[in-house]
């Protein structure tokens, strides 16, 4: 987006002053409640990009204050905007010709005959939910026409989202060649060259794309940078500082005369399950004079309608009522597809979104196209209420104000109505379980509750910190605050048709899965440590795959189906080993720390079938996946029999608590003899090796986490300090690579392996990397659990839950008392 001029100043005097904001995450959760409710500013400075969902689009907030007839922009910015020239898939579905067969001649020319190509209409791609064409096959060629009627090829773009390898021409001329694949809408800027064959009339605009592994798409479009309206607010809030904690962003700004808190409060609290579920989030302004005089002060608050649809071309409708004391906007998109599309890179397209403020004289609600935040202050006579990129705004006279500051609370909220489905059947959200409320009387609730709310927030977040701190220390402490409302905002909790809890994650930005076991596994600390329900809420719905019959094979699935379908694995390759070592050592966890077995009798028989397949299987692993599949297959996974081992471990831990004596000798003794031969078949000299059948190679044993933090004493100490002391020689500037095979790293897994030290200093030594890694990261997203070492930026993966797994540190201290 473009820097505004006087923006650009500010940094300048901020830096001059000495008082500039330093970062303090990769990016800042504002609204954060599920994988389609989560709203984050991704820029140091609120004020200088526009707030946006965790997958990039723009979920645009924008606030104003002013003072004495002064306007400041306070939160949010306007992106860039563009009209089309050649619609893609995301604002209308467009006609194209195709084939999946190599094409002889100049294919790319205007001149081209493709009359005998497949007639389709994009976009193309393998997922049903979501492609207009399916595309199964390796590769795809792809004409679409289109028709020049100006000569102004100025800010040309082509609007490009392919998976995998692409090439793209207009009128043969070559715009865009890469290997590799992207998650969204790329924007491509066409060249001079390019645009000199770009002719009045005909054109042509032709793609190859060529599959190479996992899914597949194609859809493009061209358009045209256009510039977005002028702003009533001449003036940038200055911002002094942003405060981080478990359930809150809190800045602080000063608006010429008047100095304003702004604070973000989702209030997830994970000992409150009803709370946790409610989807409402608290916007506070509070303002006072800085100067000792008493100042006219107005607030304007906007959201974007893009908030409640996958793509900003969605028609929505809009209206503006009262209800209980609050004045409410509503807003949703006129098709309401429920429950239509699965996949990643998606937003939530059904349900309505609410923006809600006690009603009182001096407030002033309106709806309005974008355009209209222009002249904010001014409500329209009439307001819009259907059409695309509305916004829902809301003005706030606050009168004179002076040195006793000024509370105004707004609401944000969503009722997505049926927000997953679980095995055919669309479940409610869990605020609506057994009661008929409406979404008015839960915001209604919401404010009444507020001051409560505040307290149990403030008490939360000083809980958090307190145990990193003690735990790890203070740098510790800031990263497990930094992910708390991530690691919680990628699930969606809902009660199963039988009323059992599910916490269902979301593979964000990894591929899409819902309820993914290596996604639980590494995201399993942090709930351990504060409300073990919600971790048994991430098993059950796995359990119930395998005992209800529906799957049949004798090891844990991986997934449930890509989200928010849950009705069984999508995922094309099983992970045996991996999956089933992860649920064994996930109930020994919970058996641990409530210190009762109930949930492992439960689960007895079906545990026991999964040991004994690692007892075959486990030790020595086939060429197969793990967690870790992005590095590919690997047979005779060192780390992995690792997990086999400490699985049956904790196998044995719950056996014997279960009075299951000679189950439990058996495996006692199996287990014992795995790990004499591990460490033979492993050790490398002055460390253990990747594979057993490769020396000279290395890897972060991980795995041996639960070992420790179980108390299960099957490794010897000496196992921990060998491969500490061996990977304290291997860090890179962020972070010790996750392997020999590459220099990237998977952060959860290097905390892991952090908890295996002796002592504080190699604690820090391994843990301070990462939090360098935020604060330096050019990867402006929600926390990515995947990054380079050396270079500090995101290889993929953003806003998962696996950073959850930083909390492992915290669990072993509690495990201690167990």
């Amino acid at each position: 987006m473009k820097k505004n001029g006087l923006l650009g100043l500010v940094f300048l005097l901020a830096g001059s002053l000495g008082f500039a904001q330093s970062r303090k995450a990769p990016a800042y959760p504002l609204v954060t409640h599920d994988p389609y409710f989560s709203i984050w500013s991704t820029t140091d400075l609120l004020t200088e990009s526009p707030t946006r969902h965790w997958t990039g689009t723009d979920h645009s907030l924008v606030g104003l204050l002013k003072v004495d007839g002064e306007v400041y922009r306070f939160l949010g910015n306007t992106g860039k905007q563009f009209k089309q020239v050649l619609p893609a898939a995301d604002e209308v579905y467009y006609d194209a010709a195709y084939t999946e067969t190599a094409p002889a001649g100049e294919w790319t020319s205007v001149a081209y005959d493709d009359s005998n190509w497949k007639k389709g209409k994009g976009a193309f791609g393998d997922n049903k939910t979501t492609a207009q064409t399916m595309w199964l096959s390796k590769d795809l060629w792809m004409r679409r026409e289109f028709t020049m009627n100006s000569s102004d090829l100025n800010d040309l773009f082509v609007k490009l989202h392919h998976d995998d390898n692409v090439e793209v021409f207009i009128n043969g001329e070559l715009v865009y060649k890469t290997i590799g694949w992207t998650g969204k809408y790329i924007y491509l800027p066409v060249s001079e060259a390019v645009k000199a064959k770009i002719k009045q009339g005909k054109n042509v605009l032709a793609i190859h794309v060529a599959n190479t592994a996992g899914g597949q798409w194609l859809d493009a479009g061209i358009v045209q940078e256009v510039q977005p309206p002028q702003s009533e607010a001449k003036k940038i809030a200055e911002q002094k500082n942003v405060t981080i904690n478990a359930t809150q962003t809190i800045y602080q700004f000063t608006c010429g005369k008047v100095d304003l808190t702004l604070t973000f409060t989702s209030p997830l609290l994970i000992n409150d399950l009803n709370m946790l579920a409610r989807p409402v989030s608290y916007v506070t302004t509070k303002v006072k004079s800085n100067d000792g005089a008493a100042h006219d002060v107005q607030l304007f608050v906007g959201a974007s309608t893009d908030i409640a649809t996958n793509t900003s071309a969605q028609q929505v409708e809009a209206k503006k009522y009262t209800a209980n004391g609050l004045g409410i906007l509503k807003a949703g998109t006129t098709t309401q597809p429920v429950l239509q599309k699965k996949g990643d890179d998606l937003r939530i397209d059904w349900g309505y979104m609410y923006i809600a403020v006690p009603q009182t004289a001096a407030v002033t609600q309106y709806i309005s196209a974008e355009e209209g935040i222009a002249n904010s202050f001014a409500a329209p006579t009439a307001s819009v209420e259907n059409g695309k990129h509305l916004f829902l705004n809301t003005v706030v006279r606050m009168g004179k104000i002076g040195s006793i500051a000024k509370d105004q609370v707004l609401m944000i909220g969503y009722d997505d109505l049926n927000p997953v489905q679980y095995f055919g059947t669309n479940l409610k959200p869990w605020w609506k379980q057994g009661t008929t409320a409406t979404m008015e009387q839960l915001l209604s609730t919401s404010l009444k509750e507020y001051a409560q709310v505040m307290i149990k927030c403030s008490v939360l977040n000083q809980r958090i910190y307190n145990d990193a701190l003690k735990a790890g220390g203070e740098t510790y402490a800031k990263l497990c605050e930094m992910v708390y409302r991530q690691s919680i905002a990628a699930h969606k909790l809902v009660k199963s048709p039988t009323g059992e809890l599910l916490f269902l994650s979301k593979e964000n930005f990894s591929n899409g899965s819902i309820n993914t076991v290596d996604i639980t596994y590494p995201s399993a600390p942090m709930f351990l440590v504060y409300n073990p329900e919600l971790l048994k809420g991430m098993m059950n719905g796995i359990f119930y795959y395998s005992e209800s019959g529906k799957w049949t094979k004798p090891f844990a699935a991986h997934d449930l189906g890509t989200y928010p379908l849950a009705n069984g694995q999508t995922y094309g390759e099983d992970m045996p080993v991996e999956e089933s070592g992860n649920m064994i050592i996930l109930a020994a966890a919970i058996t641990k720390a409530e210190g009762n077995t109930s949930y492992a009798k439960k689960h007895w028989k079906t545990l026991s079938v999964w040991a004994e397949y690692l007892s075959r299987e486990g030790f020595d692993p086939a060429n197969q996946l793990c967690t870790d599949d992005f590095a590919g297959h690997l047979a005779r996974n060192v780390n992995l029999s690792a997990k086999a081992i400490v699985a049956l471990g904790g196998y044995v831990l719950m056996a014997e608590q279960l009075g299951e004596k000679e189950t439990a000798a058996k495996y006692k003794a199996l287990t014992k003899e795995m790990v004499t031969k591990w460490m033979q078949m492993a050790d490398d000299g002055d460390h253990y090796a990747l594979t057993f059948d490769k020396k000279g190679t290395w890897s972060q044993k991980y795995n041996l986490v639960w070992d420790k933090v179980l108390n299960l004493n099957l490794f010897p100490k000496e196992v921990y300090a060998k491969e500490i002391s061996y990977y304290l020689g291997k860090q890179n500037n962020y972070g010790l690579p996750l392997d020999s095979r590459a220099t990237y790293t998977k952060s959860d897994w290097i905390v892991w392996t952090s908890v295996l030290t002796s002592n504080q200093k190699d604690f820090n030594a391994l843990v301070d990397p990462i939090y360098k890694f935020t604060m330096e990261t050019a990867s402006r997203v929600p926390v990515s659990d995947w990054h380079q070492t050396t270079t500090g930026r995101m290889v993929g993966f953003q806003a998962r839950s696996v950073v959850a797994g930083y909390y492992m540190k915290v669990l072993e201290q509690k495990m201690k008392t167990k």
